[in-house]
């Protein structure tokens, strides 16, 4: 189960939660929750070393990339050279050499747009994760709160429960 899951049933477990009358208040069982959200809690840590493990990974493709561009760089400068070096066909051998170039780099630039594409969207999706997952823990800690604060009134009301309230003269 995943951190936005564990948010949806801290959020589940919590409306369902018995209400308080004549409050927006509820009654949960304190423990219970406080486990979920240490559940919460534990997965959050290895969510972020995915995203540091995307971001090492996103450098791999960037370093490989360039890499490549460079061998391909490398490679059109040679067939360049080697082209030059004959007489009878020169003008065409630099023409030739200098499209290879030039595909290269736009190779070389293309693959680093797709790179940086892909990380970037992978990293706003991890953003939105992360802000849905705090915000949820968030609502969590407010209502949790919010039933401390009501909590302490709970027991009185509990030991009276049974008993019919006084008729009003």
């Amino acid at each position: 189960m995943g951190a936005l899951d564990r948010i949806e049933e801290i959020i589940a477990y919590v409306e369902a939660a018995k209400a308080v009358p004549m409050s927006r208040a509820c009654k949960v069982d304190r423990a219970e929750l406080i486990a979920m959200l240490e559940e919460l809690q534990s997965e959050l840590p290895g969510d972020i070393r995915r995203a540091e493990a995307m971001l090492q990974e996103r450098d791999k493709i960037i370093e490989a990339g360039e890499r490549e561009a460079e061998r391909i760089i490398t490679e059109g400068e040679s067939e360049h050279a080697r082209l030059v070096s004959r007489h009878e066909v020169t003008v065409s051998a630099e023409h030739e050499g200098n499209r290879i170039i030039n595909e290269a780099r736009g190779e070389a630039q293309r693959l680093r747009d797709e790179v940086d594409e892909y990380v970037d969207t992978t990293l706003a999706n991890f953003e939105q994760f992360l802000q849905r997952a705090l915000s949820g823990v968030e609502r969590g800690r407010d209502k949790m709160h919010t039933l401390r604060e009501i909590g302490t009134f709970a027991p009185q009301q509990e030991e009276h429960e049974d008993e019919k309230p006084l008729p009003q003269i």
